[in-house]
């Protein structure tokens, strides 16, 4: 198989790396971060110019029609970058409209830069549970009146407008009636508490009290949003995978120069053997981690369900253990110094911590990938 990029992958590849070595450095990042804002609507723009937020829309809607292999390439790049603009959260969002269907206004929007978007899925008491929901959508002569709150809606706080799982019917944790509404979060009855993240990010709980929207706001059908929610939810996971091994590439990069200017009896400490030994398992662990994240971008919009299920959760628990051992292995190996944010390092750490809990943690995915067909058969 060829892992070669394209010349138009390689190209916005190249164009986002010179963005950020030149404009987004560590030190304009925590200019960033500790604004009132916590992001940037200048990077935003450039990251707009730059064709990034056009890049998975499709061609219909004024986008490039990327795939999932076309975004891997930019989320490595965004992840060694520590980008903490409100682009994940947008392109998940806009996957929900793409699988629904009838949302081209929205779409041609986000490829414009001109539409944020934020999906609130988690709530309180559901863990890594995304089907449990206690929010609720009651239908009305007007459309749906919703009721609930979201927890940790990443990037919910600088959202225009938020996509929201919802129950119509069923118990607490099926599958069967959930619903999906684009809400704008602007709207009557919306609150938003916006907060930083331990990675320097933004989220925001967010509290619906009795939020009237139109019927036109349903996406898909009323009561069918599953199948919708857990392929955008892997579409998202598959994205986080790449932006970690750009994380831990960054990390592995930053830890050898490290170990090559670091003294220790008159020698650099990289001329340890057992270290040496220490940085070559860091490697491996990447590259483990840079072929299942590959492999998902691949598998993540095949119309297998129990094939793109398997390979998602199997990136996911992969890239998992390696960033535990990789961001854990730079700590120790920068020393003390691993652990200050004077380091870019730390911040690498960080943020692998936030993915790892983000969409289902190991554990999560480690189970989901024994429950799908076939799994105790192959055992």
């Amino acid at each position: 198989m060829d892992f070669n990029y394209t010349p138009e992958q390689q190209q916005f590849k190249d164009a986002l790396r010179r963005f950020i070595d030149k404009d987004y450095t560590f030190e304009h990042r925590n200019k960033i971060v500790h604004s009132d804002k916590g992001v940037s609507d200048e990077a935003w723009a450039t990251l707009t110019e730059l064709g990034m937020t056009a890049l998975p829309v499709p061609e219909e809607q004024g986008g490039f029609n990327g795939s999932a292999v076309d975004m891997l390439v930019v989320m490595q790049e965004l992840g060694r970058g520590l980008v903490v603009e409100p682009y994940f959260a947008t392109i998940l969002g806009a996957q929900f409209l793409k699988l629904a269907g009838g949302q081209e206004a929205l779409l041609e929007q986000v490829a414009g830069g001109e539409l944020k978007l934020a999906a609130a899925l988690g709530e309180k008491q559901a863990r890594h549970d995304l089907a449990d929901i206690v929010t609720t959508a009651k239908a009305n002569g007007d459309g749906y009146v919703i009721n609930g709150t979201k927890t940790v809606v990443i990037h919910g706080g600088q959202a225009d407008k938020l996509i929201v799982s919802a129950r119509t019917g069923g118990n607490q944790r099926d599958t069967s009636g959930i619903s999906l509404f684009v809400v704008p979060a602007d709207a009557t009855g919306v609150s938003r508490r916006d907060y930083r993240t331990l990675d320097c990010q933004r989220a925001a709980d967010i509290t619906f009290d009795n939020v009237q929207v139109q019927p036109s706001a349903l996406l898909g059908k009323e009561g069918a949003g599953w199948d919708i929610l857990d392929a955008a939810a892997d579409y998202g996971a598959a994205l986080l995978c790449a932006e970690a091994v750009g994380a831990m590439d960054a990390l592995n990069a930053a830890t050898l120069e490290y170990l090559k200017t670091r003294q220790q009896f008159g020698v650099p400490i990289g001329k340890f053997q057992v270290l040496q030994h220490r940085m070559a398992e860091m490697f491996m662990q990447t590259e483990q981690a840079r072929s299942m994240a590959t492999l998902a971008a691949v598998k993540v919009e095949s119309a297998d369900v129990a094939e793109r299920r398997r390979t998602v959760s199997a990136a996911k628990a992969r890239v998992g253990q390696a960033m535990k051992y990789v961001g854990q292995q730079a700590v120790q190996l920068h020393g003390g110094m691993g652990v200050t944010n004077e380091l870019p390092s730390a911040h690498h750490f960080k943020r692998l911590t936030m993915i790892e809990l983000t969409l289902g943690d190991t554990d999560h995915h480690l189970a989901r990938f024994a429950a799908q067909p076939g799994f105790k058969d192959a055992a």
